[in-house]
């Protein structure tokens, strides 16, 4: 079967820390995990309570200098979860994909990672 690729920008297998938190009515705080995979428009990480498909979240993230060709920097991102995948036959978490929305770069007083 021949999968077209549906996604707008190369995403690179990179393992960089964050955090995430589900931006609708609720009063949840933040989850930590790494990602996958990211690219400017998105990310894939594992989640041990993930959300479901259309939620929108916020994610914390250093974007690496391979992604935006400057050094690291750190971002606060929207989006909304675009897929979730369950593994049965394994024990670990969910997979979580989000599709970034927008993007802004955080100033130095308000960084999570350093």
């Amino acid at each position: 079967m021949n999968l077209t690729e549906r996604r707008s920008s190369t995403r690179l297998n990179l393992k960089v820390p964050l955090r995430f938190r589900v931006l609708s009515g609720t009063d949840a705080g933040y989850q930590e995990s790494e990602s996958v995979n990211i690219s400017q428009r998105g990310v894939f990480f594992f989640a041990d309570a993930p959300p479901s498909v259309g939620t929108q979240l916020e994610v914390s993230l250093k974007m690496p200098g391979e992604i935006t060709g400057q050094p690291p920097t750190q971002v606060r991102c929207t989006g909304r979860v675009v897929r979730v995948e369950r593994h049965d036959f394994a024990d670990g978490p969910p997979g979580i994909g989000v599709h970034f929305d927008r993007l802004e770069f955080v100033a130095v007083a308000d960084r999570w990672v350093s």
